[in-house]
C-alpha cells in the first residue's frame, strides 16, 4: 500500500478520541510527513501503533513519539536537543517542525549514533546532528536550547540538561524508577507538569550498550546517592578514613 496513505490512516488513528494523543495540527501534518520506513526495518511494522527493537534500543510506538512530541511544543526555528536519539523517528519529525538544522541530538551508543545518522539522511533529515555522547551531560558546544527531549528514564533531571535550557525553555523527559511520569520543566527544574504515566528504559551511563542490563539507575544516581550521604557524615561515622591524607 502507498505510505503516504499509511501515515495518514496511522496519524488518523493517533487523532482519534480512543487515543488523542496528536492534538496539533502542526504535529499532524509533520507526521504525516515524516515517512517511518528508514527507521523501521519491518515495513509491515512501520506503520503498526506498537514500539520495535533495533540494535538493543527500543523503536517508539507512533502513540509514544506523538505523547511525546505534544510535550515539547516546539515553535518554529527552536533549538532542540534530543537525548537517547534512538533510530531517529522523532528527531525527524522535530526537525520537519523546526528545521534541520535547528536540531542536534546524542546517544551514548556509537551504534546507535551510525544508525541514526543513515536513517536520518535516507529519511532526507540529515542536517540534523547526531552525536556519541553520554546523554546526561547534554551537547553544551550548542547550547542554549529553547527544548530538550529526554527519551529515557531519569530519576531526577540531569543537572547539566536543565544548565542548557535557555530562559523560557522545556525540558521534556519521563521521570521515575518503577514508576515513570512523563514530566515538562522549566530551567529551574522545580515547576513540574505532569503529563501522564510512561515506561521507558533508563538513561545509558558511559561504557554501558543498549542490551545491557545495569542502566544508570542502577549506577549513576546510586553512586551520586552513595557520595551525598557520605559528605553528609561527621567523620566519626565514616567507616574508614585515611587519617595521613586528612591531615
Amino acid at each position: 500500500m502507498d505510505p503516504v496513505v499509511l501515515r495518514d490512516d496511522m496519524v488518523d488513528s493517533l487523532e482519534h478520541e480512543a487515543k488523542a494523543v496528536v492534538q496539533s495540527e502542526r504535529i499532524s501534518a509533520a507526521m504525516r510527513t515524516v515517512p517511518r520506513e528508514p527507521f523501521v526495518p519491518d515495513e509491515g511494522a512501520a506503520y503498526a501503533d506498537r514500539s520495535a527493537e533495533r540494535l538493543g534500543t527500543r523503536v517508539l510506538a507512533p502513540s509514544d513519539a506523538a505523547r511525546l512530541l505534544e510535550a515539547l511544543a516546539v515553535e518554529p526555528g527552536d533549538e532542540v536537543l534530543v537525548v537517547g536519539v534512538g533510530v531517529g523517528y522523532t528527531a525527524a519529525v522535530i526537525a520537519e517542525l523546526v528545521g534541520g538544522r535547528n536540531v542536534q541530538a546524542v546517544d551514548i551508543d556509537r551504534r546507535v549514533v551510525y544508525e541514526a545518522r543513515e536513517n536520518l539522511r535516507e529519511a532526507g533529515y540529515d542536517a540534523v546532528l547526531v552525536d556519541c555522547r553520554d546523554g546526561a551531560e547534554g551537547f553544551p558546544e550548542y547550547a542554549p536550547y529553547d527544548r530538550v527531549l529526554v527519551e529515557a528514564a531519569a530519576v531526577e533531571p540531569p543537572r547539566q540538561l536543565l544548565a542548557q535550557l535557555a530562559d523560557g525553555g522545556r525540558l521534556v523527559l519521563p521521570l521515575g524508577a518503577g514508576t515513570q511520569t512523563l514530566t515538562a520543566l522549566g530551567p529551574d527544574g522545580d515547576d513540574r507538569e505532569r503529563l501522564g504515566s510512561v515506561a521507558f528504559a533508563p538513561m545509558l551511563v558511559e561504557g554501558e550498550q543498549a542490551n545491557t542490563l545495569e542502566r544508570n539507575r542502577t549506577r549513576r544516581e546510586e553512586g551520586e546517592r552513595a557520595r551525598r550521604a557520605d559528605q553528609r557524615r561527621r567523620g566519626w561515622e565514616q567507616e574508614w578514613i585515611d587519617w595521613d591524607d586528612a591531615l
